[in-house]
């Protein structure tokens, strides 16, 4: 699954009629995320799922700036939680791992969007 376009495909017949909620948009920034993550820690390894907010915080505001909490919101993400679904969906799926470890609840409160995203 490494071509962006088989990704996008297994996106569409693994996750998206399971959970419909986010678009193929959100997943691609979620990886994107998971990506720039990766760079900011230095190193290629288990991101924990407060890492990774931290991450999709970040790279919205340098992707989107002010637009950050318009474009979340035409995705239908409203909160961490709905990343934290969108990680689970893909690991439901097999297109992202976990650690035993790693929870649904790592992404609960991570940040207020009206805060991170006020300009």
């Amino acid at each position: 699954m490494s071509k962006p376009r088989d990704l996008a495909e297994a996106i569409r017949k693994r996750v998206l009629p399971k959970d419909g909620r986010f678009p193929l948009e959100a997943y691609r920034f979620l990886y994107e995320s998971l990506d720039h993550t990766i760079r900011r820690i230095g190193e290629r390894r288990h991101v924990s799922g407060r890492e990774l907010l931290d991450g999709i915080r970040d790279l919205a505001l340098r992707q989107f700036g002010p637009l950050a909490r318009m474009v979340f919101d035409r995705w239908n993400v409203r909160s961490t939680e709905d990343f934290g679904a969108m990680v689970f969906n893909l690991v439901d799926a097999g297109l992202m791992s976990r650690q035993e470890t790693d929870a649904r609840e790592d992404f609960q409160n991570g940040f207020d969007f009206d805060e991170a995203f006020r300009f």
